[in-house]
């Protein structure tokens, strides 16, 4: 059984489907029997120009050159024996139009000169009452100075944090984000944001009905040239960031994604790898998006936020289904995604079962079945598989939620048809 950091966490078993069937409703289409197809509530906010910066409340931060920016810091703070200035800024309320059980917030910045940042959540119910601000992550895109991490718990009111995931106790009907930016006190070093994003959702339990083929299947199938990683060939390397092999599902996906794109790291980033690794941008994806309090280097966010800086953009979103991710696969748009299952539940997948595992769609056949560069093949031959589309989604949507790492190039527009997942 294989893991998404390497061993069974709070989160792994989170995926196994039970915390997902908060909520319910009517999706059109139909289910087995008739009965219509309980709905997939899934909203997505986005800040990330001056007008979105401008609904917000700004304490010490403004708008430089569309990017969110700490101009003058209005508190000040002490961490780790270093005195650091800080700004903020603070979302309006969103409202995604249903009781949200879970929230997933992702951003793109930088953290230069060790400067760092700290995003916070918190929700409000349908009685007004609210809840305390808690912390999901402190966060460097680096790690000489800081040790980027999350914080598990925090479960005092209506929520509470799993690693990545804010999740509701019971449906909360409105939620605000807040992220902090830190310098060194007297230092000109300070983060900027381009975006923030949060992705709300209040899922089923149980199987959904497999979906028809989408625009992918209509053309023909449609396959994108994305490299092949295997995660295993790793096995053993670098145990301070859980050692490679099965724990590095997720940066062995971002890093197939960022080859597509041409955005790999430098070879001066990562120039410290021993010599004689194969493929050592991996071991650099897996020391920058490690997660110090999750001993993992999945954190979802944080996976985005280190592909984001080479590709351009990223975020976390959930889908509804396939025909969703073939629209982005029809764009030029390879996409990360979570799956679990247990023994027999995926034909032809190099692992019997695995209680968290992340791998890149990589294109779609005719038929509509899923075309993916699974690294967890023991070998870069083995890599891309092709699966079941009713198998894969049935891995796919109970357990993850439908979870999918999106990053492109700035560039590179998104795909018509968003229905509030992108």
């Amino acid at each position: 059984m294989t893991f998404p950091h390497g061993r069974p966490t709070r989160r792994a078993l989170l995926l196994g489907g039970a915390s997902l069937g908060a909520g319910a409703g009517l999706l059109a289409g139909a289910a087995p029997g008739g009965a219509a197809a309980p709905a997939r509530r899934i909203a997505l906010a986005r800040f990330d120009d001056p007008a979105d910066w401008a609904r917000g409340t700004a304490a010490g931060t403004g708008v430089v050159r569309g990017r969110l920016a700490l101009t003058a810091p209005a508190a000040a703070r002490t961490v780790g024996g270093v005195r650091y200035e800080l700004g903020s800024w603070e979302s309006p309320w969103v409202s995604p139009g249903f009781g949200l059980t879970q929230l997933i917030p992702s951003w793109n910045a930088r953290t230069p000169g060790g400067s760092f940042l700290e995003v916070r959540v918190r929700g409000r119910d349908a009685t007004g009452r609210t809840s305390s601000w808690d912390l999901m992550a402190r966060w460097a895109a680096g790690d000489a100075v800081h040790r980027r991490r999350s914080y598990a718990g925090q479960d005092d009111d209506l929520g509470r944090v799993d690693v990545d995931t804010w999740s509701a106790s019971s449906p909360v009907s409105a939620y605000q984000l807040r992220i902090t930016l830190a310098r060194r006190a007297g230092g000109t070093d300070a983060p900027t944001v381009t975006s923030l994003h949060a992705v709300a959702s209040a899922l089923p339990a149980g199987t959904p009905p497999t979906s028809a083929p989408g625009v992918a299947a209509a053309a023909g199938g449609v396959v994108l040239d994305v490299p092949r990683y295997s995660q295993m060939v790793h096995e053993g390397d670098y145990p301070q960031w859980d050692g490679g092999g099965e724990a590095w599902c997720s940066p062995t996906s971002v890093s197939m994604v960022l080859g597509h794109l041409g955005r790999l790291p430098s070879r001066a980033a990562y120039a410290w790898v021993r010599p004689g690794h194969v493929d050592p941008w991996v071991d650099h994806a897996a020391r920058m998006t490690y997660d110090h309090d999750y001993d993992g280097c999945g954190n979802w966010a944080f996976s985005t936020a280190y592909g984001a800086n080479l590709a351009g953009r990223g975020f976390v979103t959930r889908l509804r289904s396939l025909r969703d991710a073939e629209r982005f696969l029809a764009a030029g748009i390879p996409l990360v995604a979570s799956i679990a299952f247990g023994p027999g539940g995926l034909d032809g997948s190099p692992l019997t079962s695995t209680r968290g595992h992340l791998l890149v769609i990589a294109g779609f056949t005719a038929t509509g079945d899923v075309v993916v560069n699974d690294p967890a093949s023991r070998t870069r031959a083995g890599v891309r598989r092709t699966y079941d589309r009713a198998q894969f989604e049935n891995v796919w949507l109970p357990t993850s939620g439908g979870l999918v790492y999106v990053l492109h190039r700035a560039d590179q527009p998104l795909p018509t048809g968003a229905r509030g997942a992108w």
